[in-house]
């Protein structure tokens, strides 16, 4: 097979889904208003496009409308999320917790809140990408007001026991954030059975718009009250101040509609074809699987290639698209923070490579990878 362009980095982001832009489209020209005007048709054909997309990802949450407030993306969901809760329950302390895997989104946004006097903890995992819950109920104070632990990894996969994560802090009377942004649209995810307090993800991981996601915010047992991080309007109950990006959110909440209905077939064919891909790479010397495969996403694999530079093989693997951290970090040359967070050397760290499949992904692409790596390695 001469496959050109294949793409394997489906955690990164999605193609748009072409029924989300289908309804998305009529909101760029005809349906072109600004939700808060409330004085005529223009204004009120927008809210409801508002108002039907709320309902929608509030419906896939199994959460309710008014938990939910739309945002640019996962990154400014998670710093409303941390600053507000740390400008809001300041009387009660300013000790947070998270986890050394986390993504930077999170860690950066901690990282910049010590320097405002929080008292950061940063859990340390276990050389499979775990958690200890033990060290989790130990670090947890009295005056502990946040803990962010991610629902799956986005470099490994890993699924997090949100449920008794979510126990342990109730406990303590705390608070849980949990980033869900490569979980959503792969695994199922539920406010109410979760116990998580604070959730966020970003459409583009699902096939929807970038530049549009959403925070999910409880508002009883317990009820979560933020700090606004932006001012200048009363839109989203004033919690989130701006003209609301109506076609974006418009797409994002088809995309939480389809995403509902497709994410077991979605689960079933994905690992089939992440299995092929682990079993038959695995079968050469020397590579090997990072992190747990028993709790995980679907459709990713983190693989190491002892004795390779993973930035090598991808440049030789050309027309094959893959990542060797999280888009987020891809810029720097450190090696994976989550790999070495596992305790990994840079060695292997700098060897390995991160294949995220999707709902495109056909078997002839996965046996094209195949073919193409096991080439590369007996050169």
């Amino acid at each position: 097979m001469n496959k050109k362009d294949i793409y394997l980095d489906y955690n990164a982001t999605t193609p748009l889904d072409s029924r989300v832009l289908e309804v998305m489209l009529p909101y760029f020209t005809e349906k072109f208003g600004n939700p808060a005007s409330r004085s005529h048709a223009f204004g009120w054909v927008a809210d409801e496009g508002i108002k039907m997309a709320r309902e929608q990802v509030a419906t896939f949450l199994n959460a309710n409308a008014a938990e939910i407030v739309f945002t640019s993306g996962a990154t400014e969901s998670i710093n409303l999320a941390i600053k507000g809760v740390f400008q809001k329950y300041a009387s009660k302390g300013k000790h947070i917790i998270t986890v050394s895997t986390e993504h930077r989104a999170v860690l950066d946004t901690c990282a910049a809140l010590e320097k405002q006097g929080a008292e950061i903890s940063v859990l340390p995992v276990e050389k499979d990408g775990s958690l200890d819950l033990n060290l989790l109920q130990k670090t947890i104070r009295t005056d502990t007001i946040l803990v962010a632990i991610m629902y799956a990894n986005n470099e490994t996969g890993l699924i997090h026991p949100v449920e008794e994560i979510a126990k342990i802090i109730h406990e303590a009377n705390s608070i849980f954030l949990c980033d869900g942004t490569q979980a959503v649209g792969k695994i199922r995810v539920d406010m109410q059975e979760s116990g998580i307090d604070l959730f966020c993800f970003s459409a583009h991981k699902m096939y929807g718009p970038k530049g549009v996601g959403a925070l999910y915010i409880r508002n009883k047992n317990p009820r979560v009250v933020l700090n606004s991080q932006l001012n200048g309007g009363s839109q989203e109950n004033g919690r989130r101040a701006g003209t609301l990006n109506v076609p974006s959110i418009v797409g994002f909440g088809k995309a939480c509609e389809l995403a509902a209905l497709d994410q077991w077939d979605f689960a079933a064919r994905v690992s089939k074809l992440r299995t092929r891909l682990e079993h038959r790479l695995t079968e050469i010397e020397n590579v090997f699987i990072n992190g747990s495969i028993k709790n995980r996403l679907p459709n990713v694999t983190n693989i190491a290639f002892s004795g390779k530079k993973a930035e090598d093989l991808m440049i030789q693997m050309k027309n094959i698209a893959v990542s060797s951290v999280s888009a987020c970090s891809s810029a720097s040359s450190e090696p994976s923070h989550v790999l070495k967070a596992m305790g990994m050397s840079d060695e292997m760290a700098y060897a390995s490579i991160r294949f995220s499949l999707g709902k495109f992904t056909t078997d002839e692409e996965i046996d094209y990878t195949i073919e193409t790596i096991t080439a590369l390695l007996k050169d």
